[in-house]
């Protein structure tokens, strides 16, 4: 029976101390103590009861003895427990540490990007550049903030709306009605007159698209030009025909009448050589040959000089013509010389229209 005692104490012991190397958390001093109180009580009960037991007292160590036993169990749950939180807690930290290392490298990378930068825009001189952007930027949080301050009054004003539609309102259910079809007459009135304008401007675009633009304009032209100079050479080529035609015509009167000469002075000729009467008759006909070419000569001598008048005029329209031409071509280089300076005082204005506004901007900004 002692035996059995000090086995159940050794046990109790060796179990005391298997929790030792388990217990590396803040409770292990109070475990210790603990079990070494146990180790102590149950040596002096041991020393006390050295003496043979009775059958209760037996009894009541064994409780003794298991009640410790369960107590160390429960302790060394507990501290396995405790040891798993303490491991949770080692690899939150490091997780932690492994974020923060992770965060102040990106902070590192940021702050050398910022630099950068820095460096590019003083480098290209876009210092202005960035200031007309952070003051849109700022507009734009202004404009975004004016925005929620209205979303918010909206959403307010509908709330009260609602419940003020709710909650029955001033207005009754005959009143809403005459309300609503009220609106629904000015809705369609003003649908009318919708698509009464929009019937104008679908006419006066219409119109617009059927008057031609200036590219157009310049094709019609050049068009109308090639078709003119086509024109001018047909009529030309027809006049041409025409005159050779009339003119072979006039051949062709000269010729018959010059046959009919012949063959009259021919038919007269033996008449003359044999009488007086013959002789004057061909002489007769002869004076008024001579006539009719003098008359016929005298006829191509005008049609000559009204020819030489119309070609004198037309000199005189194409020295003309020259002559304008010239001072044309001299008034379009004198515009385009102009239009050249023009544009380069349009440009110098816009430069310092530009630089005037950049340091309106930067002064705005310093202020």
């Amino acid at each position: 029976m002692t035996m059995r005692l000090d086995d159940a104490l050794r046990e109790t012991f060796f179990l005391a101390t298997d929790i030792e190397p388990l217990s590396n958390i803040v409770t292990k001093h109070t475990i210790h103590q603990y079990m070494d109180k146990l180790v102590v009580e149950s040596a002096s009960e041991l020393a006390d009861k050295l003496l043979p037991l009775n059958l209760e007292e037996e009894n009541q160590l064994k409780k003794k003895v298991a009640y410790l036993l369960f107590e160390i169990k429960e302790s060394k749950n507990n501290v396995q427990q405790l040891q798993t939180e303490h491991d949770k807690m080692q690899n939150s930290i490091k997780m932690l540490s492994r974020q923060m290392s992770e965060s102040d490298e990106r902070k590192t990378d940021v702050l050398n990007e910022i630099k950068l930068l820095r460096q590019r825009i003083d480098e290209r001189n876009w210092g202005d550049a960035v200031q007309d952007m952070i003051r849109m930027l700022k507009l734009v949080k202004d404009l975004e903030r004016k925005e929620s301050d209205l979303l918010s009054s909206c959403k307010l004003t509908h709330a009260d709306v609602e419940e003020s539609f709710s909650y029955g309102g001033q207005l009754g259910i005959a009143e809403f009605d005459q309300a609503l079809s009220q609106s629904m007459e000015k809705l369609t009135s003003a649908k009318r007159e919708c698509a009464a304008k929009l019937r104008a401007i679908l006419s006066v675009k219409r119109k617009i698209g059927d008057v031609p633009t200036q590219v157009e304009l310049i094709q019609y032209e050049r068009r109308f030009s090639e078709l003119y100079s086509q024109i001018q050479e047909k009529h030309r080529q027809t006049s041409k025909y025409y005159d050779t035609y009339n003119a072979l015509l006039e051949i062709k009167e000269l010729m018959l009448k010059e046959t009919s000469l012949l063959n009259s002075i021919n038919s007269q000729l033996q008449d003359a050589l044999t009488s007086s009467i013959g002789c004057s008759k061909l002489v007769d006909s002869m004076e008024v040959i001579v006539k009719g070419a003098q008359q016929k000569l005298e006829k191509v001598q005008l049609s000559l000089l009204a020819e030489k008048k119309h070609s004198d005029s037309l000199r005189e329209k194409h020295t003309a013509a020259i002559a304008d031409q010239r001072h044309f071509s001299s008034l379009l280089k004198a515009f385009q010389d102009e239009c050249t300076k023009n544009e380069r005082l349009s440009q110098l204005v816009q430069n310092g229209m530009a630089s005037s506004s950049s340091l309106w901007c930067r002064t705005e900004l310093e202020m």
